[in-house]
């Protein structure tokens, strides 16, 4: 599956679950912040991702790609700030985040708010390229 089809399918499903504008759907885009979506809404999203592309991905899946694996207790400090084991893998799959500005400030409970629709297409990207193995 190309990345095109891709990223065609993933501004559909987000135009159509949160009732966007194509201008307002644009890569550099927050799910959260920019574009208003909530837990629901993300959930509508992948529904439609698997309806329209046949790929599959649950929410549980989402934050598992999010945070790569590492265990809560090395993802987050004592007070849920995301060490830099944390960042470190945030930046691989949101390459935009600013690590240094972020560095003993992010909370762990505000990194879905980083999400962007491009690191969506990422995500459908690495499912497909799983599904394809």
């Amino acid at each position: 599956m190309d990345r095109n089809t891709i990223v065609e399918a993933v501004n559909e499903a987000v135009m159509d679950a949160l009732g966007a504008e194509t201008d307002e759907v644009m890569p550099e885009a927050t799910l959260l912040d920019d574009l208003g979506a909530e837990s629901i809404d993300l959930l509508d999203i992948l529904f439609r991702l698997q309806r329209s592309l046949g790929i599959k991905i649950q929410a549980a899946e989402l934050a598992e790609y999010v945070q790569g694996g590492i265990p809560d207790e090395e993802f987050g400090d004592e007070n849920e700030i995301v060490s830099a084991v944390g960042l470190a893998q945030l930046k691989k799959v949101m390459p935009q985040i600013d690590t240094e500005e972020l560095t003993g400030k992010l909370q762990a409970t505000k990194v879905m708010g980083l999400f962007t629709v491009d690191n969506l297409v990422g995500l459908v990207e690495h499912r497909a390229a799983l599904a394809s193995v």
